[in-house]
């Protein structure tokens, strides 16, 4: 953030904001906003609450199946992708449709299919996630550089070695990229299937606490939701940072 020609720091940043949201709620502008400070004094309570902890467990359980699952056929779907013409022509148009399309409609279909429970939420998180994963894998590996791959080739390496120690090793920075965007999109799906699904883990709290009109318990969840998007897209951008130079020649 920049104020007045100046480079602010992220964490000075985030206190002005939480400033102005406490002025804000102090001052009454909405029963909806409480203030900063009533949030906080709430989350002693949510955070000690048994449902709180077995929301959590049941979210994240259900956000790592689905990350697996997306990251495993996107990648491979991806590499095919780039590798096999065929494969590409077939599915570019609609990877590039279900990356654009509101992927949420779906859910009461899945519903219908796969019932009411955690496999739902399951096959939600991964549906939101794969799409972008198998886009940036398909980019990273047409965009290596293939006069890494003749000089592979000329030192006798097979299509396994080209594959796992150029191609795949080249494309890094952008199926990371997609990870992390995909990652982003899987804490939408966890949230979403739970709430339309069948209002378990956090969707229920979040459910529970709107129902109620508990507005501190309820921004503190939100606040907690956004913290952990936040810091598994940061995490995996480090990665990105770290693996840059496989990139350096584009």
């Amino acid at each position: 953030m920049h104020l007045f020609g100046k480079k602010i720091p992220f964490s000075v940043s985030l206190l002005l904001w939480c400033l102005v949201w406490e002025l804000l709620g102090r001052a009454g502008v909405s029963s909806i906003f409480p203030p900063l400070s009533k949030i906080f004094i709430a989350a002693t309570t949510v955070l000690s609450s048994d449902k709180f902890a077995e929301a959590v467990r049941i979210s994240l359980r259900t956000f790592v199946k689905g990350m697996s699952l997306a990251l495993i056929a996107g990648i491979g779907i991806g590499a095919l992708m780039a590798r096999v013409k065929t494969v590409r022509e077939t599915l570019r148009t609609w990877v590039n449709v279900f990356v654009s399309a509101p992927i949420s409609a779906l859910v009461p279909i899945l519903m219908g299919v796969l019932g009411i429970g955690e496999a739902t939420v399951v096959a939600t998180v991964f549906l939101f996630s794969v799409f972008v994963i198998i886009l940036d894998t398909e980019v990273g590996i047409c965009k290596a550089d293939r006069s890494l791959v003749e000089m592979g080739r000329s030192f006798g390496a097979n299509r396994y070695q080209i594959f796992t120690k150029i191609l795949i090793l080249s494309a890094l920075p952008e199926i990371l990229a997609g990870i992390r965007l995909g990652a982003i999109r899987g804490v939408k799906g966890v949230v979403i299937g739970q709430l339309l699904v069948s209002i378990i883990g956090v969707g229920e709290l979040f459910e529970l606490y709107s129902k109620y009109f508990l507005m501190e318990e309820f921004w503190f969840l939100v606040i907690v939701v956004f913290a952990f998007a936040f810091i598994l897209s940061e995490a995996i951008a480090y990665f990105e940072r770290r693996v840059e130079y496989y990139a350096g020649t584009r």
